[in-house]
């Protein structure tokens, strides 16, 4: 049971105009009393209420800032604790004094995703919708940051919950047949156990369909920029960003280091990795350039080949060739604008025509095609509806294949004609893979490890 109060910043370090920090637990309300004065007095305020005034060191009385106080009374808060919020300006200075003041009221300062974790363990949000809360705060794109609020509502928890109470009935229906054979409980038969596998193991494949898609929109594509010095790598870098992020000039090799950023294209979040051009070089910051960009070509889930229409073929361009076959592509013919150099003829012996876009990145052609092209690799042409529940995370998807294949066992038991306390076992197994997955069984380890991850006033 949780007997200390916890404080922390919730908002980003920083300059800002205003700043949050959070305290949660019994003592709430009594330790936010003793640095605030206001009327009514905290401790007689409703939940869910907002007070002006100053916080002032109750030693010295000295004014420490001026705040609004947020009260939030059990359960009816984040954690099921009572919660006050106190909203200050954010400079870094202030925030810090209010801080240290609280703690030295005897709040203890909360580890890394420790309000979500007391939420959890206080039954508000189970683990799966705990672990969405971080994937909602790291989205990239629309899609990831929708998939990751459908998690915290709970649409996956409902399916996971709703598959283990199938199989926890069938399981009591086995013990009742085990147990008590003469009362011959609803004729428990081979065909039952095994209708209602099937239907739990058709029910898991349906969501770990999704696993993809639903993977690839947490964590984004990781696709590196790859080509020949100054065939427009950086030009398409800050294209699909948006912004200028990479100088582009004239003069090639421009680029000596392997520039990051996420965009999202056409919904689908990438990590994009612009690499100095590879070639044969003497100049040695270069050659350092390009060796980093080998191994973000290594790296890469997927590839966009970019070369030049206005000039032909290149060594460099042939080797490179026969490095991205080996990988998920798409073939850029930059610089279309210009006339054509460049014998088509070998590319498209090297490459199906899908797999080639025809752009100008300076005079914005070509984009529409691109973000097709990279759909249509990674989510056969469309992405699911908005509606559909995704799995993205790599530790459900981990846990769904165990209880696949648990489910799979006890109908292969079936077909052998083992025992049915024996075919139970499996069933159970599948029970319990599940519950790993909402928190109904589970490690307190894993739970620790799980919520370090998160940022410390979350």
């Amino acid at each position: 049971m949780v007997t200390d109060t916890i404080a922390a910043i919730s908002t980003p370090m920083g300059e800002g105009g205003i700043a949050v920090i959070r305290v949660s637990g019994p003592e709430a309300v009594q330790l936010a009393e003793r640095v605030f004065s206001s009327k009514p007095k905290l401790s007689e305020a409703a939940s869910h209420t907002v007070h002006y005034g100053f916080v002032r060191n109750p030693s010295t009385g000295e004014k420490i800032e001026e705040v609004l106080v947020t009260v939030m009374r059990a359960p009816r808060s984040f954690t099921r604790e009572d919660v006050v919020e106190f909203s200050c300006h954010g400079g870094i200075i202030a925030v810090k004094k209010l801080l240290d003041l609280l703690l030295a009221q005897g709040a203890r300062l909360a580890e890394p995703g420790e309000f979500t974790k007391r939420a959890f363990l206080n039954g508000r949000i189970d683990l799966s919708q705990a672990e969405a809360v971080m994937d909602l705060i790291r989205s990239k794109s629309d899609r990831s940051y929708s998939l990751a609020l459908k998690q915290v509502e709970g649409s996956l928890s409902v399916k996971i919950k709703k598959l283990r109470q199938d199989l926890l009935e069938l399981m009591a229906h086995i013990e009742v047949n085990i147990d008590y054979p003469e009362h011959d409980v609803e004729e428990l038969t081979n065909k039952l156990i095994r209708d209602k596998c099937e239907a739990a193991v058709q029910e898991i494949e349906s969501l770990l369909k999704t696993a993809q898609q639903g993977k690839i929109m947490r964590e984004g594509i990781t696709t590196a920029i790859v080509g020949s010095p100054n065939v427009g790598k950086s030009s398409l870098l800050n294209e699909l960003a948006q912004e200028n992020r990479a100088i582009v000039t004239d003069i090639p090799g421009t680029t000596r280091d392997v520039i990051e950023e996420y965009v999202s294209v056409g919904g689908i979040p990438l990590r994009l990795l612009d690499t100095a051009g590879i070639r044969e070089t003497a100049d040695i910051v270069e050659q350092i350039g390009v060796e980093k960009s080998k191994g973000a070509l290594a790296e890469a889930d997927l590839i966009l080949f970019v070369l030049n229409y206005n000039q032909p073929l290149q060594e460099d361009d042939l080797m490179l060739i026969d490095q991205i076959v080996q990988k998920q592509y798409v073939v850029i013919i930059n610089k279309i604008d210009l006339p054509r150099k460049m014998d088509m003829d070998v590319l498209q012996s090297k490459f199906p025509s899908n797999r080639i876009v025809m752009m100008s990145i300076t005079e914005h052609e070509g984009m529409e095609q691109l973000e097709k092209t990279i759909s249509d690799i990674f989510f056969s042409g469309q992405l699911e509806s908005d509606d559909y529940t995704y799995v993205s995370n790599s530790r459900h998807i981990h846990l769904l294949n165990l209880a696949n294949n648990s489910l799979k066992d006890a109908l292969n038991g079936i077909q052998q004609r083992m025992p049915i306390d024996m075919i139970q076992i499996d069933i159970r197994s599948a029970w319990e893979h599940l519950g790993e997955i909402i928190g109904d069984a589970v490690a307190d380890s894993l739970i620790d490890q799980i919520f370090s991850q998160f940022c410390l006033g979350k």
